[in-house]
């Protein structure tokens, strides 16, 4: 019985008896590209992320249009003259914010979780790599589905809020792609909340708690001697910051224009380079 032969190296060396063996397998120099491929194939067949976008889809579209419906009905002849149709959207997106976020949270958590990110790191040895594809990819997916609901509820509340005003192109550019952009930072800002911590639930709550706690607080706090922190957190919660878009602030400072998207856009980038620099610290 002869014994068995050592399996043959991919690429051998000159003088090698293996000297003219070449692999069937191709092997090229991976890229993002690659990273991109792998994220965009788990996002899309994962059902937390059929639950959670098919859930907003709902809450955007179904509280967006009811809202219009209900305030069509009660409306005077007239009344509605000077308000903005558009603004009626930011009901359904501030509870379709919270399945964004989770979106954003699991994509990044849930991994550690399972322990998968072992598998993904060992394909991908690049951990600044692999996070700059989930981001990308998560970004792509949160803005896309977010403008198509906005969007669609935009056009149905100008249709049957007829008595309102007209929106001029800048309201139509900050109610539809304006906010689009926002929601998609604020998940994107979850998703690196969930690199870091690494626990989904955990991520998920302080997410939660970053959205609704500030306004919650301000509401209570009725000595004058915390006028100024009342009124920061009034001017700079999401709540208000979302209103802006609609050019229907919740306070009377803070904030304006397009001012909460380059808050957003600061505040992420900031958290993003922290991770990465977490990433490359820590063990798997």
């Amino acid at each position: 019985m002869s014994t068995p032969q050592p399996p043959m190296p991919q690429a051998a060396a000159l003088g090698s008896p293996y000297a003219g063996y070449t692999s069937p397998i191709p092997v090229v120099r991976t890229h993002l590209g690659h990273a991109l491929a792998s994220e965009w194939t788990k996002i899309r067949s994962v059902r937390s992320t059929m639950w959670t976008l098919g859930v907003f889809l709902v809450l955007v579209i179904g509280i967006g249009l009811l809202v219009a419906v209900l305030v069509r009905a009660n409306a005077s002849e007239g009344s509605m003259a000077n308000d903005n149709p558009l603004s009626y959207g930011v009901f359904g997106l501030l509870l379709g914010s919270i399945c964004i976020i989770t979106l954003g949270v699991l994509t990044t958590a849930s991994e550690y979780g399972t322990g998968m990110i072992r598998t993904t790191m060992t394909a991908c040895p690049s951990r600044s790599r692999v996070l700059a594809a989930k981001a990308i990819v998560f970004f792509a997916v949160a803005f896309t589905v977010t403008f198509v609901s906005v969007l669609l509820v935009a056009l149905a509340d100008v249709s049957i809020l007829s008595g309102a005003k007209s929106p001029s192109v800048q309201e139509w550019l900050k109610g539809t792609f304006g906010i689009s952009l926002y929601i998609a930072l604020l998940g994107l800002l979850s998703l690196v909340l969930g690199s870091v911590i690494r626990h989904s639930a955990g991520a998920i709550t302080i997410m939660i708690g970053l959205v609704l706690a500030p306004l919650v607080l301000a509401l209570f706090m009725f000595s004058p001697s915390l006028n100024w922190l009342r009124d920061a957190l009034l001017n700079y919660s999401i709540p208000s910051q979302m209103s802006v878009f609609y050019a229907r602030s919740l306070t009377q400072g803070g904030p304006t224009g397009w001012d909460p998207l380059w808050i957003a856009v600061g505040v992420t980038a900031a958290a993003f380079a922290g991770a990465v620099w977490l990433l490359q610290q820590r063990d798997v």
